[in-house]
């Protein structure tokens, strides 16, 4: 069959998207996605920003009456090592998530471009080195042209 023809459908999921049936997924790792997507965005808000920049300020002018003391610092110190190491974890998945969608689009569109080739699908499972050298081939390429 002719994928242009098939090219509304996505007969790989399981459930359409947006069907609410993701939620019916169990398992940790479906709860961590949720969890993720969820802190990701909020994360990334200007409310957010908001009461990062609040919680410092508040931080700093509390440093006299605590006469500026070791545990003062470390406070903040420990607060924002936890919170970085933490969320290191949790846009990592996100961008993994992320460049997966992105792979699958491109692939699909590579597969319904009609002069392409297959070449080019699922390159992202090379190594960086045989990328880096795909990569000149198509600069000595466009230098030819």
């Amino acid at each position: 069959m002719d994928r242009r023809h098939n090219a509304g459908r996505i007969e790989q999921l399981p459930h359409p998207v947006g069907s609410g049936h993701q939620r019916q997924r169990g398992g940790i790792s479906a709860l961590f996605e949720r969890f993720a997507a969820a802190v990701t965005a909020r994360a990334g808000s200007p409310a957010a920003f908001c009461i990062a920049i609040s919680l410092v300020v508040v931080w700093a002018v509390s440093g006299p009456i605590f006469g500026f003391s070791e545990t003062w610092q470390l406070v903040i110190n420990t607060g924002t090592t936890i919170i970085t190491f933490l969320m290191v974890f949790l846009i990592q998945q996100s961008q993994n998530k992320d460049s997966r969608a992105v792979h699958v689009k491109l692939d699909e569109l590579l597969k319904l471009q009609s002069n392409g080739g297959d070449e080019m699908i699922d390159i992202e499972d090379l190594t960086e080195a045989q990328i880096k050298h795909l990569a000149q081939q198509f600069k000595n390429k466009d230098v030819a042209h």
